[in-house]
């Protein structure tokens, strides 16, 4: 029945073209990453962009930073060009272009014009730094649309920093597709219901609040919906401790009680204790629920996403 949560066709994902292994950088050059060519990409159609070659910089260019001058950050090109508003109207144009028409977006960190977060920001025309910076490219992409799952290359490198981008990825995947088709009551609720173990691992908080703000759809459901996911977006946005799952975990573990003997009972206990004392990873007591719920089947625990909320192949719970 899971294989139904998984999308029929890839999702697409923005991407800078540098980590494709694009050689766009100033230097010729590229960032490829791993990860994004050989894990991903059988899963996901990508959309790859480069903004500073896009505005006309070319390849090979002379460097560009970003700038603090007073309340305005610029771009200025290490011969003195500035060339913020080439970055900024091409990040706007690119937002409303690709706006519900990507699931997330990978940008290459550190880069004026692509980093998410940490970029180098100088004092204007010093060699004095902070790391305060965000990239005017992605800044708009950012702005435009909120919600939208973003990454850096070098955070995904950490394995749960990358499988909390994947969940959200396929999580925002589901929802634009839910919109596409016309959103109702029913269809909300549904989503929703599809949700509830993984909201509740990632924040009990939003799991109540979103609960009861579908509690009453009598008013306007384009406005609660709106409302929906932002909160639901940002409630799912930061990794799952141990101690969440765990909770997670046992709660599943009620949905069998009645129908294992004790030995498993005790069997079932144990593995989900050594998963919360760090010696066995995520998929051991996942596999285990997997396995009863093949053996006692039951509608509402097989729809949880949260047992597959992307493909298996991707691999990115052994390391949970």
């Amino acid at each position: 029945m899971y294989r139904d949560f998984i999308p029929k066709t890839k999702i697409r994902l923005g991407i800078s073209a540098c980590l494709l292994g694009e050689p766009v950088r100033f230097d010729g050059g590229h960032k490829r990453s791993a990860f994004c060519t050989d894990a991903l990409s059988d899963f996901v159609e990508y959309v790859p962009l480069c903004p500073e070659a896009a505005i006309g910089l070319g390849v090979p260019r002379p460097t560009i930073r970003l700038e603090q001058h007073d309340d305005q950050i610029i771009a200025t090109s290490a011969k003195g060009n500035d060339v913020t508003e080439a970055l900024v109207a091409y990040g706007k144009e690119q937002a409303v272009a690709l706006d519900q028409k990507i699931s997330g977006y990978i940008f290459c960190a550190k880069s004026p014009s692509c980093g998410m977060e940490r970029v180098k920001l100088y004092q204007g025309d010093s060699k004095m730094s902070t790391s305060d910076g965000i990239g005017l490219f992605s800044n708009e992409i950012m702005q435009h649309n909120p919600i939208l799952p973003v990454e850096e290359n070098g955070r995904l490198n950490d394995a749960l920093l990358r499988e909390n981008f994947i969940t959200r990825v396929y999580a925002y995947s589901h929802w634009q597709h839910v919109i596409a088709e016309g959103l109702t009551a029913g269809k909300l609720i549904e989503f929703h219901s599809q949700y509830k173990y993984l909201l509740m691992a990632h924040s009990l908080a939003a799991y109540k609040t979103l609960g009861q703000l579908l509690s009453d759809l009598s008013g306007d459901l384009q406005s609660l919906s709106e409302c929906y996911i932002v909160e639901f977006m940002r409630s799912i946005s930061k990794p799952v401790s141990r101690k969440a799952h765990t909770n997670v975990l046992q709660h599943l573990q009620g949905y069998f009680k009645n129908h294992l003997t004790s030995a498993q009972r005790q069997e079932f206990a144990k593995v989900i204790t050594d998963y919360r004392n760090g010696h066995l990873p995520l998929l051991a007591p996942l596999t285990l629920i997997r396995h009863f719920l093949a053996a006692y089947p039951d509608e509402y625990v097989a729809k949880q996403r949260y047992l597959h909320p992307y493909p298996d192949e991707l691999n990115l719970r052994y390391a949970l």
